[in-house]
């Protein structure tokens, strides 16, 4: 079992930066890839970015690519997304999620059924 909750989001304005948090606890962080999704009012929830179990490797969607970066400490068993240059288009629910079956890495950590643990969300809400 795994529990996960975020926190960090808010209102900015557009051209502004947010920091996510996701801390997890239960069975061992250091063992299994994290990723972050997001989704808008009337949208599909989707991938945004994705780190292995060690952070030694990331992925990204094209929207956020060069803008939002992933990171983690295992030690603090934290997830992180900075998001920077923020677009009213970001305006979403965010959530982490946790691949603890090491199915993500088969879609390039992009599917979010390869995700079998979700935090509730945190808002996001960038004002043009």
């Amino acid at each position: 079992q795994v529990q996960l909750a975020e926190s960090g989001g808010g209102l900015v304005q557009a051209g502004g930066s947010l920091r996510l948090s996701c801390t997890a606890s239960g069975r061992t962080f250091s063992s299994y890839a994290m990723g972050w999704f997001r989704q808008a009012p009337g949208k599909e929830r989707e991938f945004v970015a994705a780190t292995s179990w060690s952070g030694g490797s990331t992925y990204y969607a094209d929207s956020a690519k060069g803008r939002f970066t992933i990171s983690r400490d295992n030690a603090k068993k934290t997830v992180y997304l900075q998001m920077n240059s923020l677009k009213p288009e970001d305006t979403a629910v965010y959530y982490c999620a946790a691949d603890t079956k090491d199915a993500a890495r088969y879609s390039m950590y992009r599917s979010r059924r390869s995700y079998d643990y979700w935090g509730q969300g945190t808002q996001v809400t960038v004002s043009s």
